[in-house]
């Protein structure tokens, strides 16, 4: 029996959106710009699909897919619009109550079959929709905005799919999926960058932006042109920052946060350069402790100013076994160094409830010769980083990171922030996000101000009245 024609020509949008739609690899995914008309794409996907599985003895084509996305707003404002407003008058929506929203299709094709489908919609912030996702037999998964989905949710629904229809098997099973572009730390960039797994395609589109220079242009490439207004990515790059146009714009792995930065100096393209270390020269430490206890590594310069070649970054460890790492890193990292400075968390002195012992009598029973910073001032710690960020010292800025220090450069470029707040307008608190950038972005605070690099930051207060006393040096 004939297969149905492709519904729409995407040839004509973009090669990569033509690949996208046609490809029956088991899994498939693309990754591309806003405004790159992948969304779209895969609800034509979705529909060519149901419109390809093999008809069963009455004549009907039947399958069920999902459609998933990490929250309901989401799933409902734009997943399931922008499938309704393409396919909602094939079939009968449902949605209320505790099953997810659920499109029903019926309709005939001109070979005189019909297409019987389900296109179930799943927000994974609603339990029982992610615990209906477990027990769903489905043909297909199409997963929306992957890069906001844990990998694991991937792991599960290619064991759902597959299983439906019954009595004819399916056509074709799979997963597919479209995104914006992650992080470099992502699984999804692992995979389709490193691992590249068999069962696998990842397609990249072109970005709507490119570089040039310091700043971006038009790509004369970019996919779906036709069906954007006029001037889109132009107007698109007005007032934003280079790390969202990188990411969102120009299709490039990359780092976004949505707090406000508390060092909003920092620029990766700028602070961010490889070096080594001197081993003639002190090495210096600076260390924030807790459960996700973090450490940096690094020097100061001559000239006086600092750069930072490693960090060290754990999650649920006690302060014994992170100073079996930090030994560790220093043996592979830094023989024949020796440490000039080593600077804690000053509350890394309060004495622990399980045992009386401090954090700072652990590191150094270990032989690590930690001390507490001179201070936990947050805008002292915070000043300092920021003095440094802003000064050039000998055509370098004044702290420089590594590009191996990811979680640094990640809290610096945004990650450590002040959490914006649910109201309107641009409100954000008062303190700093604790998160999973907040410990490597003190321990680098701790490093500073242990260096002394606060001092300048600091008033010195006399009683009303007196005058400054001098101080002579005794001659002999």
């Amino acid at each position: 029996m004939s297969q149905p024609e492709i519904h729409y020509d995407y040839a004509a949008q973009g090669e990569t959106l033509a690949q996208y739609i046609a490809s029956r690899a088991p899994r498939t995914m693309i990754m591309g710009p806003l405004g790159s008309g992948k969304t779209n794409a895969s609800c034509w996907r979705a529909m060519d699909i149901m419109c390809e599985q093999e008809p069963d003895a009455d004549g009907v084509r039947r399958t069920r897919g999902a459609a998933v996305r990490n929250t309901y707003p989401d799933l409902i404002s734009t997943t399931s619009k922008d499938w309704l407003e393409m396919f909602g008058d094939l079939g009968r929506w449902v949605a209320g109550g505790l099953e997810p929203p659920t499109h029903y299709l019926s309709f005939d094709l001109d070979d005189g079959t019909s297409v019987e489908a389900e296109l179930v919609f799943i927000a994974l912030d609603r339990p029982e929709h992610e615990r209906k996702l477990r027990g769903l037999q489905l043909t297909f998964a199409w997963v929306n905005e992957v890069k906001e989905l844990a990998k694991a949710i991937i792991d599960m629904l290619d064991l759902r799919v597959g299983r439906f229809p019954k009595d004819v098997r399916p056509t074709w099973f799979g997963i597919f999926g479209d995104t914006n572009a992650p992080d470099s730390d992502h699984w999804y960039y692992r995979l389709a960058e490193e691992e590249k797994p068999e069962g696998w395609l990842f397609l990249r589109q072109p970005g709507g932006v490119i570089k040039q220079g310091d700043s971006y242009a038009i790509n004369p490439n970019a996919e779906n042109l036709h069906n954007l207004p006029p001037g889109y990515y132009e107007r698109g790059m007005q007032g934003k920052k280079l790390d969202w146009i990188k990411v969102n714009l120009a299709n490039e792995y990359g780092f976004v946060v949505d707090g406000r930065p508390i060092h909003p100096d920092y620029q990766d393209s700028m602070h961010c350069r490889a070096f080594e270390l001197d081993p003639r020269e002190p090495l210096l430490v600076g260390m924030d402790f807790g459960l996700t206890p973090a450490a940096v590594f690094g020097q100061r310069r001559q000239m006086g100013g600092w750069r930072i070649r490693t960090e060290l970054v754990a999650t649920n460890m006690g302060a014994e076994k992170f100073a079996h790492e930090i030994h560790l890193h220093l043996a592979q990292q830094y023989q024949g160094f020796h440490i000039g400075g080593f600077w804690g968390d000053p509350s890394g002195d309060n004495r622990a409830q399980s045992d009386e012992s401090t954090a700072f009598q652990i590191l150094k029973a270990a032989g690590l010769p930690a001390v507490p910073a001179p201070t936990n001032d947050p805008l002292l710690r915070c000043g300092a980083v920021d003095g440094a960020l802003t000064r050039i010292i000998d055509g370098e800025p004044g702290l420089v990171v590594h590009p191996d220090c990811k979680s640094l450069r990640k809290a610096l470029s945004g990650g450590y922030c002040y959490r914006r707040l649910a109201v309107s307008g641009e409100r954000f608190a008062d303190k700093p996000l604790k998160n999973e950038y907040s410990h490597v972005a003190e321990a680098a605070q701790y490093l500073l101000v242990g260096g002394g690099e606060h001092r300048p930051l600091v008033r010195i207060k006399r009683p009303a009245g007196a005058a400054p006393r001098q101080r002579f040096a005794r001659m002999d």
